[in-house]
């Protein structure tokens, strides 16, 4: 059983996420009080990933995420975000957390987030003496629009920048992370087309074991059957490049509210975007915004 460590001065907010992670996810939960409680417990309970909120006493989850990076770097952190702490947030991720989830959002984004990251956090970390001899490589891919592709995609992509010894292990979780968010996007965004609230309302009725949920139904329906997600990843001993293009009518990235902005860190539709602009060294869309090109250059 994996186990997770919660980081929060608030002992309610501790333990209903503690509740609903063992109930839905079946994770083993440890508790912290704040930063300096959580660092001394890592050694002894050995989390396989950190959920730490960003405001409390004597260190907090800024200084967190720098520590656990520097001392830790194979577990990952996620951030509980409230009201009034966006902007250390955007920091956090920025200084290495992997992923976040806003408070009020607990009970709906808290356990997918979390199964997510700990999926990525798990791949297979083999191959490194065939790493030492590969000096670049391309692959192209052409998926159907079924989600059950996009991990071991995420999967390969990762084992490649690790053979080729493109980051560190905590960039390594944070590029499957952004990876992942890119398709996800083509596939639900892109070629089934769907907005938002309705990707939110469909996977309600997938928890909820619903029989006319939208992604199942746009799967099998014209023109949206048809469609593929196209991938290309080169890596080189210098830089890992990402391009994922879906079939869909695109999008205009000015439509996109302004993700790096605090105020917007809640508003689902500028979360991959956050996630891709902060995880990767660059980020292009195309023109007609239905292929984007991530771009990760090697740690010095």
């Amino acid at each position: 059983m994996s186990t997770i460590l919660i980081v929060d001065d608030s002992a309610v907010d501790r333990r209903l996420a503690g509740g609903i992670l063992e109930k839905t996810v079946g994770l083993k939960v440890e508790y912290a009080f704040n930063g300096v409680e959580g660092l001394e417990k890592i050694p002894q309970v050995h989390p396989e990933m950190v959920l730490t909120d960003m405001q409390m006493p004597e260190m907090d989850g800024l200084d967190l995420v720098g520590k656990i990076r520097e001392r830790f770097p194979l577990v990952p952190v996620v951030l509980m975000t409230a009201h009034g702490s966006e902007e250390l947030a955007v920091q956090a991720l920025a200084r290495g957390a992997a992923s976040y989830v806003p408070k009020a959002k607990l009970a709906d984004e808290l356990p997918e987030v979390v199964s997510s990251v700990l999926a990525v956090a798990k791949a297979d970390r083999h191959n490194e003496r065939l790493g030492a001899c590969l000096k670049s490589t391309t692959s192209e891919f052409v998926l159907e629009n079924d989600p059950a592709l996009v991990d071991p995609l995420v999967d390969q992509c990762q084992q490649l920048i690790t053979r080729m010894k493109i980051c560190d292990e905590t960039d390594r979780i944070r590029i499957g992370v952004a990876l992942e968010e890119a398709l996800l996007n083509a596939l639900y965004h892109g070629n089934l087309e769907l907005d938002s609230e309705s990707l939110r309302e469909a996977r309600t009725g997938m928890v909820s074991g619903s029989l006319s949920n939208p992604i199942d139904l746009r799967r099998k329906m014209a023109p949206y059957v048809e469609r593929k997600i196209h991938v290309r990843v080169s890596v080189s001993s210098d830089a890992a490049q990402f391009s994922i293009s879906d079939e869909g009518p695109g999008f205009n990235l000015a439509d996109v509210p302004d993700c790096t902005e605090p105020e917007n860190l809640e508003r689902e539709c500028g979360r991959g975007l956050l996630l891709m602009r902060t995880f990767m060294d660059e980020v292009r869309f195309s023109p007609k915004g239905n292929e984007v090109t991530l771009i990760k250059r090697k740690a010095t």
